[in-house]
């Protein structure tokens, strides 16, 4: 029987032919400025025009300053690339959430949280962790410049079929592991190349536990397995969520599109080309040591040592991450010195992500020479915590309250780390340089990140005690 990654591929195929790619009909196209210019100036050069500017939908994420709301940033490579998206937008007839607007924010943040992220559609980004909306019941996946372009022309894309994997989560998670542990302790169970050539279905009642924000993280961090996209089947936390944001069916049609919604899911004999069973009672607080996600052990644990792994190829990337991090095998993660905590991203910068940082947080203390950066993911995201005075937790606490932004996701805007400084980062890759040139990189939960920025070095939250 077919499962739901086989019924949301059929059900876009608009053409099909013996040897040739699948054609899939795209439901939602999200830009953002990194993107995107080439795909316009194609398009121009093509005297072609954008397709469905009504399916289309831009914001600015990568580039922005989050410091402060002042327009054009000061960076002329920031300033260049947002004014041509905002050039393009306005030329080709597509919505755009600015800097500074009430619906800017991270691209997967945004669309969500819109509502136009629906179950039973096909979303499409030049941004790897479009995988994101499938959390939803959507097949989500990044696309490359010139397949930006190819949508924005034809709201088509050819693509190849790819293989199914379902990923089942049995078990119950501890009290202390959370969403982003879930996915850290998958990631490093399977390895980075695990799911490469799969889409990935995520089943099992630890995914239905878990909340919209829980399984946008679990399907945010599917990329870093090689997967094209994840998936969870949509079910009535989905349909609460997404109950009367601005684009969700209204209450006349709302009915009709539940019922189709709970008909995609997979039913209980469908197959797929692989099945992998993950324990979540094996679950702690999880962190990486070293420069991919799947070098990662328990927070309680400590540096691997390099030498019992059983490739060279393994060994020796392990020993290169080792010398990169400057950290050596045996030491105790939770001994690990911290300079710098993110709480944001595409991964762990939403509502949920800030209240479960902040309950940490409440009545303590940033350590002192701990820099800790909260960059909410959407403007609705900070207008939201401020109502709630979560901001105002985060700044008692001495922790610098930004505006929305991929921030230090990723060192493309002002906001990077200094060669040799050590961040624990909600983030999803900690790569060799990925927020600075020569920066290390612990990805950590938004629980571990608060308790790491009370302690001064990488810790839970039972380890502090009580606050005061």
């Amino acid at each position: 029987m077919p499962n739901i990654i086989d019924k949301l591929w059929e059900s876009h195929v608009v053409h099909r032919s013996p040897g040739a790619p699948d054609l899939l009909y795209v439901d939602f196209h999200l830009l953002h400025e990194g993107s995107s210019p080439q795909a316009f100036d194609g398009l121009r050069q093509a005297r072609r025009a954008v397709r469905r500017p009504d399916l289309t939908l831009a914001t600015e994420d990568h580039l922005v300053p989050t410091r402060g709301l002042a327009y054009p940033p000061a960076d002329p490579t920031a300033a260049l690339l947002m004014q041509t998206l905002r050039d393009n937008c306005a030329e080709f007839g597509v919505e755009l959430h600015a800097m500074a607007s009430a619906g800017q924010g991270i691209v997967h943040v945004i669309g969500p949280e819109l509502g136009l992220t629906q179950p039973g559609t096909t979303i499409l980004c030049g941004d790897s962790h479009t995988s994101t909306h499938g959390a939803f019941g959507a097949l989500a996946f990044g696309i490359g410049t010139s397949q930006v372009e190819h949508v924005l022309a034809t709201q088509t894309l050819p693509m190849a079929k790819t293989k199914t994997m379902a990923i089942v989560i049995d078990g119950v998670l501890s009290s202390g592991a959370s969403a982003k542990d879930l996915a850290l302790y998958i990631v490093s169970e399977l390895g980075t190349g695990g799911a490469q050539g799969y889409i990935v279905e995520y089943k099992g009642d630890v995914v239905r536990s878990l909340s919209m924000e829980g399984r946008m993280t679990l399907c945010n961090m599917t990329i870093e397995l090689g997967a094209r996209a994840g998936v969870v089947g949509p079910d009535e936390i989905t349909f609460e969520y997404l109950r009367g944001r601005p684009y969700a069916p209204d209450a006349e049609e709302w009915r009709h599109a539940t019922q189709r919604w709970r008909e995609l899911n997979s039913d209980a004999d469908s197959t797929y080309d692989s099945e992998v069973r993950i324990d979540a009672t094996a679950v702690s607080p999880y962190v990486t040591w070293g420069t991919n996600p799947s070098q990662a052990v328990p927070l309680s644990g400590t540096v691997p040592d390099p030498g019992i792994l059983s490739s060279a190829e393994g060994r020796a990337a392990a020993y290169q991450a080792l010398e990169y991090m400057g950290i050596s095998p045996g030491t105790r993660m939770s001994e690990i010195a911290i300079d710098t905590v993110f709480l944001g991203s595409c991964t762990n910068g939403r509502i949920e992500d800030l209240r479960s940082a902040a309950a940490v947080l409440e009545g303590r203390r940033v350590a002192a020479g701990v820099r800790m950066v909260v960059v909410p993911g959407s403007m609705a995201v900070k207008a939201q915590a401020e109502a709630e005075g979560i901001d105002s937790i985060f700044m008692r606490a001495g922790a610098e309250w930004r505006n929305a932004g991929c921030s230090l996701c990723v060192g493309m805007n002002d906001d990077v780390l200094a060669p040799g400084q050590r961040a624990a980062s909600t983030s999803n890759r900690n790569f060799e340089g990925r927020q600075g040139k020569g920066s290390r990189t612990h990805l950590v939960s938004p629980p571990v990140a608060a308790a790491t920025a009370v302690a001064g070095h990488l810790a839970s939250p039972d380890s502090l005690g009580t606050s005061s």
